[in-house]
């Protein structure tokens, strides 16, 4: 009689090899490739006659008159203008702003008197402002810091209410138990608690300040990047005027990116 052994070998592990590009690099990347896309369309389209190179130059074009503007200086000057009004506008729009919305936010009363204020004049154009803006402040450099205040206040001040309204309300009886003052209050849970709405509201006012601020430098201004883009349509330089539009979208777009960073940081338990 014979004895029949049977061995059985363990599978063997077959060891994956990491991706060569992680899920947050690919959409960097996409994010990258996806205007370059565009622009190659649109230089193939002006280079066969596709579309109308008088009003539609190709990117080719627009890039030459880029660089003469930046070695003449010229492009810098009304940049570095555009930038700093912006950032006071923002200032000083979007400090009251959240102090205001989270104080909305803890007290009813307060927020029943000026909740209804807030609704009655946000849906009013802003750029139908810009009349009465340089009626009241001229044609100096408050008329534009008031024009993107106006912007970037309405968005973060409904949001900072949204997101004190959003916090649980266990955090907030937890605050009275304590008797902490409205300070604490505002320090250690409104504020922490809001944020991630807040943030929303920054990105939002921003942006609405960026496109402001274009209009008002058209009308009353002589330097910006909203004036380089009147003066060239009314010299019909379309490749400059394209330029302060391509401009204006980068610094947006490098304004939304530091916004998201900022955001991670001050946000971490939001990371996904």
């Amino acid at each position: 009689m014979s004895t029949t052994t049977t061995t059985t070998t363990a599978p063997k592990l077959v060891k994956r090899s990491a991706p060569l590009f992680t899920e947050k690099a690919r959409e960097r990347v996409m994010a990258i490739v996806s205007p370059l896309g565009l622009l190659l369309i649109w230089e193939i389209a002006a280079r066969f006659g596709l579309i109308d190179t008088r009003f539609f130059p190709a990117p080719s074009s627009i890039g030459g008159t880029f660089m003469e503007l930046v070695r003449s200086g010229e492009l810098w000057a009304n940049t570095a203008a555009s930038l700093q009004r912006l950032f006071w506008g923002c200032l000083a729009g979007g400090i009251p702003a959240l102090l205001l919305g989270i104080a909305m936010g803890l007290s009813r009363g307060l927020r029943v008197i000026v909740e209804p204020l807030i609704a009655a004049t946000y849906p009013i154009p802003k750029s139908s402002i810009l009349p009465l803006a340089l009626l009241v402040f001229g044609l100096g450099e408050p008329s534009k810091i008031f024009m993107v205040a106006i912007g970037v206040f309405f968005p973060v001040v409904i949001n900072a209410t949204t997101g004190v309204l959003g916090i649980d309300k266990i955090f907030l009886d937890v605050g009275h138990n304590f008797h902490a003052s409205r300070w604490s209050m505002f320090r250690t849970i409104a504020l922490p608690g809001a944020m991630p709405v807040i943030m929303t509201g920054v990105r939002l006012g921003v942006g609405m300040g960026l496109v402001l601020i274009a209009i008002a430098e058209m009308v009353g201004a002589k330097s910006g990047l909203g004036y380089m883009i009147w003066s060239a349509w009314e010299t019909f330089s379309v490749e400059q005027m394209y330029v302060g539009l391509f401009v204006i979208a980068i610094i947006g777009f490098v304004l939304t990116l530091l916004l998201n960073e900022l955001e991670r940081v001050l946000v971490p338990w939001r990371r996904s």
